[in-house]
């Protein structure tokens, strides 16, 4: 079966420090058009540079990008309000351990057809996407099961194509198909034992990987900045901004101690917003802070945590907060 032309959509080319405000000269491509698939843009986003530009270089060159950081970092998002901005199309794909080669690749289905039963052959998410002007993400790179792992590695052969056993079909990737992933680890493995299920992987599929880019938590002042924008109902009240940047303080506590050993469980910016969200709803930072993320953590670890909350907080946090058990 031959398939068909692709449909090239129209482009313009836009500036690099207009649309992302970073220092550079480059221009990148961007459709002129959107469409249902293209993630909506977040005015408040606050783009690493380094990564950005990593980004771009697989939107533009083609080349295939994996994002490697902790969790709560943006990795997926980084990629998604690139994405945005180019209008180019998107889809995430999270590859747990309920993730098959079928789901991947395909299967065969029964359907009715003129009242009988017949054989339709559905084609699953890499061959839908790949002939798309596409970009396509891996979530959770390194937790993908071993058979999943080798269809991908097909993929990572620029203008390969991708074959379909049980078609006797060869579908080879619209010029516009993109291809990026996210880890927490670089195929490592669960080394200091936060992120169980991940595997070592391959390191010829790794060698596959055009660009590496680690992206790292945000400087506290862009970090106030998101809360900010995120919970404008906090930021506007009286010391509200006062309150955020103490917040985001207690957030960059956890992760020097998480850094350095001293406790297993660190606040993402995701975890410092939802706090930000609990205050709104509480009143009470304490209460909101508990609720958010203490009641996460390993009882022995607490107390630690509580001289964060004192040390940033310029407050003593109740030891009921520091010291009940999850779940009590």
């Amino acid at each position: 079966m031959n398939q068909q032309a692709p449909v090239i959509p129209q482009q313009e080319t836009v500036r690099v420090r207009e649309t992302f405000g970073i220092d550079s000269d480059l221009r990148v491509p961007k459709f002129t058009e959107t469409s249902e698939h293209v993630p909506s843009i977040d005015p408040a986003y606050r783009f690493n540079p380094d990564v950005t530009l990593a980004i771009l270089a697989g939107f533009t060159h083609n080349s295939r990008v994996m994002i490697q950081g902790l969790h709560g970092t943006g990795k997926s998002t980084h990629i998604e309000q690139v994405a945005a901005r180019l209008n180019w199309p998107l889809m995430r794909v999270n590859l747990d351990g309920h993730i098959s080669r079928l789901d991947l690749v395909g299967k065969d289905i029964v359907v009715i057809r003129d009242g009988a039963p017949a054989t339709l052959f559905q084609e699953g998410v890499v061959p839908w996407a790949m002939v798309q002007p596409m970009a396509l993400v891996f979530d959770e790179y390194d937790a993908g099961r071993p058979d999943v792992m080798f269809v991908i590695q097909r993929l990572l052969e620029r203008d390969g194509g991708f074959t379909l056993p049980d078609q006797n079909r060869v579908i080879r990737p619209h010029p516009h198909f993109r291809l990026f992933a996210t880890a927490n680890t670089v195929g490592l493995g669960n080394l200091n034992g936060l992120y169980h299920g991940v595997q070592r992987l391959n390191h010829a599929q790794l060698d596959r990987w055009n660009i590496v880019a680690a992206l790292d938590y945000l400087p506290v002042a862009d970090e106030v900045d998101i809360v900010a924008a995120r919970v404008p109902d906090l930021a506007q009240k009286p010391s509200g901004m006062e309150l955020i940047h103490s917040m985001v303080q207690v957030a960059n506590l956890t992760r020097d101690g998480f850094a350095a050993g001293d406790i297993s469980t660190l606040m993402s910016p995701r975890t410092v917003i939802t706090w930000a969200e609990n205050i709104s709803i509480f009143r009470d930072p304490e209460l909101a802070f508990r609720l958010s993320f203490i009641n996460k953590c390993d009882e022995a670890e607490r107390f630690i945590i509580s001289e964060y909350y004192q040390r940033a907080m310029a407050t003593e946090l109740d030891e009921s907060y520091a010291l009940v058990p999850a779940g009590a």
